[in-house]
């Protein structure tokens, strides 16, 4: 059995590496960020600790028999997780969007069961490993640390010739359109949805972004949104 102080280094050092991880998601924005990561990384390694450990502490006498799985409760975080990875993926027509968050997630919780199993030197380097896939992949993939990313929804009044305007405009401010999707309704709202999902210079404030969109004629309804 180790000691109180080695088990509590052990989710001290797993809380700290979720950080190191939830801190470059928080850079970007992500919904889920820093504190979340922590507090993945310092349960599952509490968890984890407590899977290994817990049948030193339940008073058994010298000779008894106890049979005891000690991989179960560390078996169910690794499900358990899936729930809350679950809710960080969002659906907006057909953009999926969260994945590498929930995944981001699940690495976390990977990290945290290896550091509350001892694991220190093996958990530091896969957090190596995770802020290497999330900084310099990301660039890999095109997807620059200089811009932030937003959704913009624009409801145009029916037969509007506005849609190229639109369109211009977000480049005239910076910006890198990555995705357009167009909704044209029929029915009795009769109107036409255009939705962009941008990368924006971080200087671009945006309710600027927003003033200049809605001066744009036949322009109904402006929506914002960061996205991951």
């Amino acid at each position: 059995m180790i000691s109180h102080v080695q088990m509590i280094t052990r989710i001290a050092v797993a809380t700290a590496l979720g950080g190191v991880i939830g801190y470059e998601r928080d850079r970007h924005g992500k919904r889920a960020g820093l504190r979340t990561h922590l507090l993945v990384a310092m349960a599952s390694a509490t968890f984890m600790v407590v899977s290994a450990h817990f049948v030193y502490f339940q008073g058994y006498g010298e000779g008894e028999l106890v049979e005891v799985d000690g991989s179960r409760i560390a078996a169910s975080v690794v499900s358990g997780i899936g729930f809350l990875a679950g809710g960080a993926i969002l659906r907006t027509g057909w953009t999926i969007q969260g994945l590498t968050t929930a995944a981001g997630l699940w690495l976390v919780t990977a990290i945290g069961l290896c550091a509350g199993a001892g694991m220190l030197l093996e958990a530091a380097i896969v957090t190596a490993m995770g802020v290497v896939v999330q900084t310099v992949v990301r660039r890999l993939e095109g997807k620059s640390n200089a811009l932030v990313r937003r959704r913009i929804a624009v409801v145009l009044a029916e037969d509007s010739k506005q849609l190229d305007n639109v369109e211009a405009l977000l480049k005239q401010l910076g910006g890198v359109v990555f995705n357009i999707e167009y909704e044209r309704r029929l029915d009795e709202k009769r109107r036409i949805t255009l939705a962009f999902d941008v990368g924006f210079p971080p200087a671009l404030r945006v309710s600027d972004l927003i003033e200049r969109l809605e001066r744009i004629e036949d322009v109904r309804r402006v929506q914002v949104e960061n996205t991951h």
